[in-house]
């Protein structure tokens, strides 16, 4: 898209949260223009192969937006006009944080990636609860809950308990976020014992809920697989619905950019295979029994397509939207429709794990 390249040729040249801000207001405010439906009509690939069923919700395409991108869900007007079948919120605590110290967000341009270090930094569940109430439901919307940095891990179940009472009614499903490695410890609770813990107090608060919002779990692709087997074990035993895999990685093998050396997750296509490699080991071990949501290095319909015959029955992408621009999710399900059709499958359901 020749007037994408031109826009991130001026936007590369801000810094990333300027950037962020700019490009996000300016599609919120593009929405709101007398001409914009025949300009939106364009990133949306409508296509019946393409409807997306996954705990019990459906989705009219598989690729949704991966949390962090709208922390406050203040761009959600703006964001379900790219053609996501669901944008996931967050991650969002009990009490309003600023984040870590700016700069916190680099842009790896050669590795077609990015490291963040944010930190959280949201306006906090009360705030997001009273937007939401104001919302009309125009697309699904996975919560992403965390707990706050000065939160201590033995009294984290309570930030997540929180934020399920107060906004478990307008997620259509909610993400316990225990992978981010910009909260110092919060890795520690995907431990067998604290995650144990934190989902029985998690599962006590979601079942007191008039609308019981499928929960998952969102797992880090740094941990080994003997990590894996313990945290997987937790949510097998509190009857999770899904996992995300994966969060960002704090890896930095074989990068270019001269912001390799920054602290923080790093995203992008560097995470691509090893955020594959944990969700084919999840779907294997666990049987196929959980529902997945495959992120990590998406940036095309065939990574997308690899992740469903892995077994994720849906896929999330940020980092490569940055480098891509707005046609980015058209073109994955346009790819992703051709490539199901190419091997004989009829709908995403039918080739989730089909290459395990």
């Amino acid at each position: 898209m020749h007037i994408y390249q031109l826009a991130k040729a001026l936007l590369f040249r801000l810094a990333p949260e300027k950037a962020h801000r700019i490009t996000t207001v300016g599609l919120d405010l593009a929405t709101y223009l007398p001409f914009s439906s025949n300009i939106f009509r364009s990133f949306h690939h409508n296509d019946p192969i393409l409807n997306t069923h996954l705990c019990g919700l459906t989705f009219n395409n598989p690729v949704g937006l991966a949390a962090g991108f709208d922390k406050d869900g203040t761009h959600i007007r703006g964001m379900r006009q790219l053609g996501f079948g669901f944008l996931e919120l967050g991650t969002v605590t009990p009490k309003p944080q600023a984040g870590n110290e700016q700069p916190r967000l680099f842009r790896l341009v050669e590795d077609q990636a990015l490291i963040n270090r944010m930190g959280f930094n949201n306006a906090g569940i009360e705030a997001l609860a009273l937007r939401l109430a104001k919302q009309p439901r125009l697309i699904p919307l996975g919560i992403n809950l965390g707990k706050n940095k000065n939160t201590p891990n033995e009294q984290a179940a309570d930030d997540y308990r929180q934020g399920i009472n107060l906004l478990g009614e307008y997620a259509d499903y909610i993400v316990i976020n225990i992978s981010s490695p910009n909260t110092p410890g919060l890795r520690e609770l995907s431990r067998r014992e604290p995650l144990t813990e934190l989902l029985q107090v998690v599962q006590t608060a979601r079942q007191q809920l008039r609308h019981q919002a499928p929960l998952f779990v969102k797992l880090s692709p740094d941990e080994d697989r003997a990590g894996l087997d313990a945290a997987l074990g937790a949510a097998l035993d509190a009857g999770v619905d899904g996992i995300i895999a994966t969060n960002t990685t704090i890896n930095r093998e074989n990068l270019r950019s001269a912001q390799h050396t920054e602290t923080g997750g790093l995203s992008g296509a560097p995470l691509k295979t090893k955020a594959l490699q944990t969700l084919k080991y999840i779907y294997q071990s666990t049987n196929g029994k959980l529902p997945l949501i495959g992120v990590g290095g998406i940036a095309n319909g065939h990574d997308a397509y690899e992740r469903i015959l892995a077994g994720a029955s849906a896929i999330q992408l940020y980092t490569s939207l940055i480098y891509a621009g707005p046609q980015l999710v058209s073109t994955i399900n346009r790819e992703l429709a051709a490539l199901l059709r190419r091997d004989g499958f009829n709908s995403i359901q039918a080739a989730v794990g089909s290459a395990i």
